[in-house]
């Protein structure tokens, strides 16, 4: 063979080498394009997701915000009925006065309560401060001692 042929043939060996490295670098890194082109498509889902959870929170917030103002209203409503009630039930009635007037004071005991008594009929009774304890600790044997 000649050497302008083997020169021929390396320089094509060369390109082929070249298409076939270039195709293989193009397809790799479309690959990562079509990668990222997915990440970008669920961070967008995310995002939106994310954007509807604070709407619901912001109207459930804002709902529950109402509602502890219906609650401070009607306890407000509910304190002064209370205080309506109170003074209405606290004022003595008319008939409790006359019935004041009418019927003498209870005589209010000024003597102090009496101690209570030890119903024990001479002996030594509950209240007495031996009882329960006892006296015959010498007539009980002692264990041996080893």
């Amino acid at each position: 063979m000649d050497e302008t042929n083997i020169n021929w043939v390396l320089a094509i060996a060369c390109l082929l080498a070249g298409i076939g490295i270039g195709a293989l670098g193009y397809h790799l890194l479309n690959a990562s394009a079509g990668n990222t082109q997915r990440l970008r498509q669920r961070l967008a889902e995310r995002e939106r997701e994310l954007a509807e959870l604070k709407d619901g929170m912001s109207d459930g917030l804002e709902r529950i915000a109402r509602l502890a103002e219906s609650l401070q209203r009607e306890s407000h409503s509910l304190e002064q009925e209370a205080e309506e009630a109170r003074e209405r039930l606290g004022a003595r009635s008319l008939r409790r006065q006359a019935l004041d007037a009418v019927s003498p004071a209870a005589a209010t005991p000024t003597t102090e309560p009496a101690a209570p008594r030890d119903y024990a009929d001479g002996n030594r009774g509950t209240l007495s401060e031996d009882f329960g304890l006892k006296q015959d600790d010498a007539s009980t044997p002692q264990p041996p001692r080893y």
